[in-house]
């Protein structure tokens, strides 16, 4: 990391996290396996309130074991907000199955549950199973109260991509525990992280041993190497899990100082015209993962690409929000529901630095570099 660069979303260390990796180091239990990863496992799943948690090397491979573990394969459609990353909808394609793109909603950036409804009521019953991967974006959780009350009417398999999430609730429950199987990340960026890695969480006992098989190879245990079934080396160092147990130890600071991050933005920038922010879930409190705004260009006077490219310029990392994926060449063909309010979020939208270390001067700078966008001479307002 450059020093007098404001990042996205860095990593947020400590001397916990240290000590911890040091005493993994010294053990000597470096493979996949070993004490702190079980014990990460345990403070995971107790964490979030869920029986089981299956710790794997990514947020990906977690998604991707959840579709094998539940027999999801060719012949199945699986529902995917567009407005989300393409790690979504790469791991239908792994299994064979049909992604079927699905707009957010006017009033949201999560999937729109109207939608979901429409498309399953006018589906041929003959066709395969249908599945669904929601994906709580930017740490928003979906509108669970609709998406649940849908599995249960139409038969809808439910997986929950809680990957940019850990922290947020939805009705007092955590992010992650809304499907068959739950997923969260901890890459490099994410609220907390393990250094990469993931985890799978799930309250069907068979669903977790059978996950930790396969991304163990799926040997079988015996004591020559004997495989029944195709495997995956999926599974999460104990390194990486020290590191993400003392990071889960943090979780409601990291949580807390994200949120803070969010309402100052709001108070800086919430009245200047042509500037909104980030919509919110109704009946949810997010992890705040992310601050992001939309811009109108002809109120605010410019584009959200200017403004990324002059804070930029000035030292500071932003991002696009995410291009959907009915949008994305790779997936060009595939059947969308809607499409225009996730395409509207992605031309109008902005990821500003919302790093759990950011501190309120740095934060200052942000704003104050973001409001003098060549064309503009606005102060901010703290």
């Amino acid at each position: 990391m450059t020093p007098d660069v404001i990042h996205l979303s860095p990593p947020h260390m400590g001397e916990e996290e240290r000590d911890l990796l040091l005493d993994a180091f010294a053990s000597n239990w470096i493979a996949p396996l070993g004490p702190h990863l079980d014990a990460f496992e345990r403070e995971l799943a107790d964490r979030v309130g869920m029986r089981f948690a299956v710790g794997v090397s990514s947020g990906t491979a977690a998604l991707h074991l959840a579709l094998v573990c539940l027999g999801v394969g060719p012949g199945d459609e699986v529902l995917v907000p567009s407005f989300t990353f393409a790690a979504s909808a790469n791991v239908v394609r792994y299994v064979g199955a049909t992604p079927v793109f699905v707009d957010c909603s006017a009033g949201s950036w999560n999937v729109d549950p109207s939608l979901v409804e429409e498309y399953l009521r006018g589906r041929s019953r003959g066709t395969g199973r249908t599945v669904m991967t929601s994906v709580d974006l930017y740490g928003e959780c979906c509108d669970y109260d609709a998406l649940l009350a849908l599995s249960d009417r139409f038969g809808l398999l439910l997986v929950e991509d809680a990957a940019e999430a850990m922290g947020a609730t939805y009705s007092g429950r955590n992010a992650g525990t809304f499907g068959k199987a739950g997923v969260l990340s901890f890459n490099s960026n994410k609220i907390i992280t393990s250094g990469g890695g993931g985890v799978l969480l799930t309250d069907d006992a068979a669903l977790a041993d059978r996950a930790r098989r396969l991304s163990a190879q799926a040997r079988q245990p015996v004591a020559h190497y004997q495989h029944e079934e195709i495997g995956y080396n999926y599974r999460l160092s104990n390194l990486l899990a020290a590191v993400g147990r003392g990071q889960l130890r943090l979780l409601d600071e990291r949580v807390a100082a994200r949120r803070a991050i969010r309402a100052r933005y709001a108070a800086a920038l919430g009245a200047v015209a042509g500037v909104r922010m980030m919509p919110l879930t109704d009946g949810g409190e997010g992890n705040a993962w992310l601050t992001c705004v939309t811009l109108d260009e002809q109120q605010f006077g410019t584009g959200p690409a200017q403004v990324r490219q002059h804070l930029a310029r000035a030292g500071i990392e932003a991002r696009p929000a995410w291009k959907p994926m009915h949008l994305q060449p790779v997936f060009r063909g595939c059947q969308v529901l809607g499409g225009s309010e996730s395409a509207r979020a992605y031309t109008t939208g902005l990821c500003l630095p919302s790093g759990s270390a950011l501190t309120a001067e740095q934060q200052r700078r942000v704003v104050d570099v973001f409001l003098r966008v060549p064309g503009r001479q606005v102060a901010a307002r703290w």
